[in-house]
């Protein structure tokens, strides 16, 4: 947690990560006013406190993906994250979410045509240019590119009781490559979770010896003189990379809605969490 006087960073918080690791990692069965599974709201809403508490940032933006909408990243690649399936109550709880972290007044990036990845890379960026810095909360290493001085990552270990920080040199030493040569590195080495199969015959450890090597996929591509693998790594490169050219809106500096957002979860039947997110009111934690 930043001292008193020290500049608050902005949380960026990966929803759909978060939301599918408290799926995952609280009971189904808690359920909703209305019987329907709420574990995801109530996990995530959870999460949400923890990570306030802990870090006190200076507000918080909330990025989503839009379901069943193909992206840019499908017509480069029309395999990517093909075969996922997820169950109805997961689906649910994504579409009630986004406006459930309205109701807490918080900021929320959404846009068809783009993932979640885009419109925290936009909104990480827009954060530093007005001189500021973030904290990203999400366990996805794509994220790794987006790291600096003043980007650091969150990393929610045993449901956001520990919180790894995941700076440059982290970076470097999970994947060997820095930062922005993580796209290159996804490129050469693939990604299955994405189905992004990367070039024959390179793995983690020899794409980072070629970026080590030649510094950029471009210099790799230029030293083997193969051009149908090069066209094939640069559209990886292109999937692999976040876009930040997406419109986002910066949400203000203080605390969430509280009263708001207990609102919200007594109408879904979330009682003892809009009773413990209501008193967090009265600190304006």
């Amino acid at each position: 947690m930043p001292a008193d006087d020290a500049p608050r960073p902005l949380l960026i918080i990966d929803g759909d990560n978060l939301a599918h690791r408290a799926y995952h990692s609280t009971p189904k069965t808690v359920t909703g006013a209305d019987g329907s599974s709420i574990n995801a709201v109530v996990g995530f809403v959870g999460m949400l406190v923890k990570v306030w508490v802990k870090e006190r940032p200076r507000g918080v933006f909330v990025a989503w993906d839009t379901l069943g909408v193909e992206t840019y990243r499908h017509r480069l690649w029309p395999p990517y994250q093909s075969g996922r399936v997820f169950e109805r109550a997961i689906v649910q709880q994504l579409e009630l979410l986004p406006r459930l972290c309205q109701a807490f007044g918080l900021g929320v990036g959404k846009r068809a045509g783009f993932e979640a990845d885009d419109l925290m890379a936009a909104a990480a960026i827009a954060e530093v240019e007005r001189g500021g810095a973030c904290l990203l909360l999400t366990t996805d290493r794509d994220a790794y590119q987006l790291v600096s001085a003043q980007v650091t990552i969150l990393a929610a270990r045993r449901g956001a009781r520990e919180l790894e920080r995941i700076g440059p040199r982290e970076v470097v030493e999970r994947l060997g490559v820095l930062p922005e040569q993580v796209p290159d590195f996804k490129a050469l080495s693939g990604d299955s979770s994405d189905k992004i199969p990367g070039l024959p015959g390179i793995g983690p450890k020899s794409a980072a010896a070629l970026l080590l090597e030649h510094g950029t996929l471009d210099s790799v591509l230029d030293a083997w003189g193969r051009p149908k693998e090069a066209e094939l790594a640069l559209t990886f490169r292109e999937v692999a990379r976040m876009r930040p050219d997406v419109p986002v809106e910066l949400p203000p500096s203080g605390p969430p809605d509280w009263p708001g957002g207990s609102a919200a979860l007594r109408l879904l039947g979330a009682s003892a969490l809009a009773d413990r997110v209501a008193a967090l009111a009265d600190g304006q934690s």
